[in-house]
């Protein structure tokens, strides 16, 4: 499993061509737990959603037929939001257990991970279940945060259907409708870790506003 999600990590387009040859239409079924478990368990925000939905969708349309784009858009887009509900039920139930468990003598979630999942939802309001969407870490930890701290669940609902949806369909459609461009395809590693960079921007834009500029703002002892 380590080995998978190594490789999941580092070579996206082969791994999921492998996948797709070795198991056909099973292939659905693993997306969608690979999705499901990035947004549904609170531990696993460290798979590839991003790049995955870009390049499931790139496959889509090189394939020949092997991937319907409209059948997985749909269990993508499912996976998106029911893994997200679970996440919001895990933290609204037994998330401030969770927060206190250790394995191995460290913390089953990083407090650091809360804290800045905390900051997006003060600075965003209740559209950050939104654009966590777009947020790897952020992401994942977002329903569980939106849980623990029991915003309620007609708002959460709404806002994470419309998150899981503009997310999926807007990833894959963009990885299809560059399937067959050949910068795309002669640059393809390059085009993958530009848009993981473009994803973790906003967490190094907090990261070095925490560190740099909340000293500027603290007043000078008298």
């Amino acid at each position: 499993m380590i080995d998978f999600i190594i490789k999941l990590l580092t070579d996206t387009k082969t791994t999921l061509e492998e996948l797709l040859r070795d198991y056909n239409q099973w292939f659905y079924l693993i997306l969608f737990l690979i999705i499901f478990v990035e947004t549904g368990v609170v531990i696993m925000p460290f798979l590839p959603g991003d790049s995955l939905l870009f390049t499931a969708g790139l496959l889509a349309r090189t394939t020949g037929g092997a991937l319907n784009i409209y059948v997985l858009i749909t269990l993508l887009s499912i996976a998106a939001i029911v893994g997200d509900t679970l996440n919001y039920i895990i933290g609204k139930y037994i998330g401030e257990k969770a927060l206190e468990t250790k394995v191995f003598g460290k913390r089953f979630v990083k407090p650091e991970y809360i804290e800045k999942t905390h900051a997006f939802f003060d600075k965003h309001g209740s559209k950050a279940i939104i654009l966590a969407r777009f947020v790897p870490i952020v992401r994942t930890l977002a329903p569980f945060v939106a849980g623990v701290g029991k915003m309620k669940y007609s708002t959460f609902i709404i806002y994470n259907i419309i998150g899981g949806l503009i997310w999926v369909v807007g990833i894959t459609l963009l990885g299809y409708a560059l399937g067959t461009n050949a910068f795309i395809e002669k640059h393809f590693e390059k085009v993958i870790l530009f848009i993981v960079f473009v994803s973790v921007l906003p967490i190094v834009y907090e990261i070095i506003k925490a560190k740099f500029f909340s000293k500027k703002e603290q007043p000078k002892a008298n």
